[in-house]
């Protein structure tokens, strides 16, 4: 099993804790693939992949390719004789790549395949309530996230976990998973199932999509719980937003936690009420979405009653879009 020449492509912090568990386990890997660094944050400083700070950090190969389909980067890998590439989180690889390891090409998916396939499946599993996820590891094929499940392992979801709780929770049965999934390889005792066969009669496929900016936005007519799910999926990051607004200024804040009061009212939605010391509850329908803690565009996060010291709630309301 250890003699297996692995390649680990990844590139945030959720693949890290995967190649931790390889190298600790004493697997053979032959190179780390990541992404090119890149400017990010205010000052657009170059910044390192979580996966590459890893790779540094343990003397492991490296290699950053611009472009998947390049043939030197392709030549290279096929010289690394690799048994099996392990990716989590990185890129969408062509099949000149995903073809090269005689054992195939392993991805770590954060759900229970079939179900929410995409670039998000953390962030809309929370938002769409579900109470049980999972990872999955699956060969890789032409399209995303289709290929031949391995091994599926489920994992609940919380209704006090947010997406970044979720994240962390799912980074480690992930990693163990992986770990897991070699060892059947190694073994010749997994056999590798359509993912047909993981679906009820008549259960309906749930997308994962790449989340933009437009979905952050909280629209205020929908029910309680609805939208504490929507904070929760979209919390740390990139988070669910709303605006406060009067006749003279419009202040962009980020939500990060909430609390969903079902209570009947005759408000507009988007409504604020609010003590102007300790709480604030916005009105939506059929209630109301209480907000724990928040951040003003420019300012830094805060609970509730510190925000309101510095803040005049009352001059100010939220509208539906």
């Amino acid at each position: 099993m250890k003699n297996l020449r692995v390649v680990f492509m990844g590139t945030p912090e959720f693949a890290v804790a995967p190649l931790g568990s390889l190298l600790m386990n004493g697997y053979n890997i032959v190179s780390v693939v990541t992404s090119p660094d890149k400017p990010a944050g205010r000052g657009r400083s170059v910044t390192k992949s979580a996966v590459k700070l890893f790779a540094e950090s343990n003397y492991l190969p490296l290699l950053q390719p611009e472009n998947l389909k390049n043939p030197v980067f392709v030549e290279r890998l096929k010289r690394l004789n690799a048994d099996v590439f392990v990716v989590v989180a990185f890129r969408m690889l062509p099949r000149e790549v995903w073809e090269i390891p005689s054992r195939g090409t392993i991805n770590l998916h954060a759900s229970l395949l079939p179900q929410y396939r995409g670039a998000a499946p953390i962030n809309h599993v929370i938002i769409n309530g579900e109470s049980i996820t999972g990872v999955t590891t699956f060969l890789i094929d032409d399209k995303i996230d289709t290929g031949n499940i391995l091994l599926r392992h489920e994992v609940p979801v919380f209704p006090f976990e947010d997406a970044g709780d979720l994240h962390d929770k799912l980074m480690k049965h992930g990693a163990r998973l992986v770990i897991k999934t070699l060892e059947g390889l190694a073994g010749n005792f997994i056999k590798p199932q359509n993912q047909s066969n993981f679906m009820m009669p008549g259960e309906i496929l749930k997308p994962a999509p790449k989340i933009f900016p437009d979905f952050c936005n909280i629209v205020w007519d929908r029910e309680p719980q609805k939208l504490h799910n929507l904070v929760r999926g979209l919390s740390p990051y990139p988070c669910a937003r709303t605006v406060f607004k009067n006749e003279k200024r419009t202040i962009t804040c980020k939500i990060f936690e909430s609390q969903p009061e079902t209570a009947p009212h005759l408000l507009h939605p988007g409504q604020i009420v609010s003590d102007c010391k300790s709480f604030i509850k916005i009105a939506c329908n059929g209630g109301f979405l209480k907000i724990l803690s928040l951040q003003a565009e420019g300012k830094k996060r805060l609970g509730t009653e510190d925000f309101l010291r510095g803040f005049k709630i009352e001059e100010f309301s939220a509208p539906v879009n």
